[in-house]
C-alpha cells in the first residue's frame, strides 16, 4: 500500500518537549521506524509535518490526487477543533484515514479526550507512542482486507 503519515503542529519538537508525555526519541528517530517497519510490511511509506492547518489540508488533499491507499495522521492539537481537516479527511472519499496520538489523550486534560476529526476516520490509537503508528499502519492493512479495493 501506499500510505501518507501526516503529523501536525509542534510534533516535530517529540524529543525536546514534555518528555515525560512524548518520550525522549526525537521526531526523526520515530520517523524512520514508521518508515522502516511499513517498508518491512511492503509499503510505501510517506512521511510529512506541517505547524499549519493549512499545509495539513493540502497534504490530505494530496493524498487523493496522488492516490493513496490510506492516510495515517497525528493532527496535534488541531484534533480538538479544526472542523476543517474534519471536513478534509471526509474529503478523501474512498481513502481510510486512521488517527493517531503518542500520549493516551483520555488521561488527560479534559480538552484532550473531545476529538473532532476521529469521527471522519476508521479509528483512532492512542497511548502507543511511536508503535501507534504501526497499530494504524495495520488498521489499514485490516480495512483492505475486509474492504478489498476495486480495479
Amino acid at each position: 500500500m501506499k500510505i501518507m503519515v501526516i503529523n501536525g503542529p509542534n510534533l516535530n519538537m517529540v524529543g525536546v518537549r514534555e518528555k515525560g508525555i512524548y518520550g525522549t526519541k526525537s521526531f526523526e528517530e520515530i520517523c524512520q521506524y514508521i518508515k522502516t517497519e511499513g517498508e518491512k510490511r511492503g509499503h510505501t511509506i510517506t512521511l510529512l509535518q506541517s505547524n499549519y492547518e493549512g499545509g495539513i489540508i493540502d497534504f490530505l488533499q494530496r493524498a487523493y490526487f496522488e492516490g493513496y491507499d490510506g492516510v495515517v495522521i497525528n493532527p496535534g492539537a488541531y484534533t480538538h477543533y479544526s472542523y476543517a481537516i474534519h471536513d478534509a479527511i471526509k474529503g478523501n472519499t474512498g481513502i481510510p484515514t486512521v488517527e493517531v496520538h503518542l500520549s493516551n489523550v483520555h488521561a488527560r486534560e479534559d480538552f484532550r479526550k473531545v476529538s473532532v476529526t476521529a469521527p471522519a476516520c476508521i479509528g483512532q490509537m492512542c497511548g502507543y507512542g511511536e508503535k501507534g503508528y504501526l497499530l494504524a499502519i495495520e488498521a489499514l492493512e485490516d480495512y483492505y482486507q475486509k474492504h478489498p479495493k476495486k480495479k
